[in-house]
């Protein structure tokens, strides 16, 4: 049975929720779930923007056909190759045999990859700025290479003004109903899975996505439909202000947030008591967070939302904690940068993990790390409240300069 809702009356929401799936794309956790947005636009020509997962296919489908009502599908606009938003192809093809494929050239080279299946005389290659009238309305395009695929690229509608924006401004959660950012509370129930899907999905292609807003931002946008989470309509300027924000790694609050790694709770113990001084000294909003317990993914989103970031790890091995040393491989791997770093150790007999974290901080881009480093040898004594002190006291100044 079908479930869409409109977005204008000639353009229609034909996607669907997934809130069986564990892990958005087998690693980051969705216990939201997490919807694949399709867009139809019904014209003299209709035209299909994106499919969807595998995992929605009939109802993909059945939002489709009571869609179309008996007309052909004209064009599949393919913004974005990647299986979560191209699973429906070939069926499509099957199914409307006078449908055309419209993507550009890399786009036709990852669909012989995924699919075997002819597409002579099926195709419309796009170059950049290039347009597709159906009627009333016309697509125009604009290529997004890795934001964050190399085909990437988004849809612009002319009549309605509507962005059809791929992976770009979306974000991990499903839909319930209200599809529309004016309909539900975003800061409070939403921000933080879209922070969260930005830093680990787009965040490496910060130079890219600066790149598209630029791009884009001549056009008169009046609606934002992108391939996951919500549709937006009203706080678009907010949207893009954040958007703008993560890709200049700037941000979005000076503060806190503290990692630690700990085995007995020792080096726990010593993030604590930091923790408590910082805020007694007034910080708001610390975050505090064990990175044995807690997906990366999380943890990663917190770097891109505070300012100053506190790594608290034991020595394990003569190295890192093993889950501190992913953390710090992940902020490597999405280009963290312009942080400023709070190093914390633990070791009985040769603490040698913030000489180890150090290391790998230096190889990011703009990041200062603060002295003192506080070294606990087992557990946190008397004389570790003096180095702790010391480095509340450089985070303080170092918030104010900020």
């Amino acid at each position: 049975m079908y479930c869409t809702r409109q977005i204008t009356p000639t353009i229609t929401w034909v996607g669907g929720n997934d809130r069986r799936l564990a892990r958005f794309e087998n690693l980051f956790p969705v216990e939201r779930g997490v919807s694949y947005n399709s867009y139809l636009i019904v014209d003299k020509k209709t035209a299909l923007m994106d499919t969807t997962d595998s995992a929605i296919s009939r109802q993909f489908m059945d939002n489709i056909l009571h869609t179309l009502d008996g007309r052909p599908l004209d064009y599949l606009v393919v913004n974005h190759m990647e299986p979560d938003h191209c699973a429906g192809i070939e069926e499509l093809m099957l199914r409307f045999p006078q449908m055309q494929l419209v993507g550009n050239a890399k786009t036709m080279t990852l669909i012989q990859q995924f699919y075997d299946m002819p597409l002579d005389g099926r195709t419309v290659v796009v170059k950049e700025g290039d347009t597709l009238p159906l009627g009333q309305h016309t697509l125009q395009f604009f290529f997004a290479p890795m934001v964050h695929w190399p085909e990437v690229m988004v849809t612009y509608e002319q009549t309605e003004k509507v962005l059809f924006s791929a992976d770009a401004f979306g974000g991990f959660g499903a839909l319930s109903g209200n599809i529309f950012d004016d309909e539900v509370g975003f800061t409070r129930d939403w921000l933080d899975d879209y922070r969260r899907y930005y830093a680990n999905i787009v965040g490496k292609y910060g130079m890219q996505v600066q790149a598209t807003l630029k791009k884009l931002s001549g056009l008169d946008i009046q609606f934002i439909c992108p391939l996951h989470g919500l549709i937006w309509r009203t706080n678009l300027q907010m949207l893009l202000e954040k958007y703008d924000l993560w890709s200049r790694y700037e941000p979005e609050e000076q503060t806190v947030t503290l990692f630690y790694g700990s085995m007995y709770g020792d080096t726990e113990n010593a993030a604590e008591i930091l923790a408590t001084k910082l805020a007694d000294a007034g910080i708001r909003n610390i975050a505090m967070y064990d990175v044995s317990g807690t997906d990366v993914s999380v943890l990663i989103a917190e770097v891109f939302r505070c300012s100053h970031v506190v790594l608290a790890a034991p020595t394990y091995n003569n190295g890192i904690y093993p889950p501190m040393l992913g953390l710090l491989h992940d902020m490597q791997a999405l280009s963290v940068q312009s942080r400023t770093i709070a190093l914390m150790e633990n070791g009985s007999w040769a603490p040698t993990s913030a000489k180890n974290m150090r290391a790998l901080i230096d190889g990011m881009k703009n990041m200062t790390v603060l002295e003192p480093v506080v070294s606990v040898r087992s557990a946190p004594k008397e004389q570790s409240l003096t180095t702790i002190n010391a480095m509340c006291d450089a985070i303080l100044e170092s918030l104010k300069k900020n």
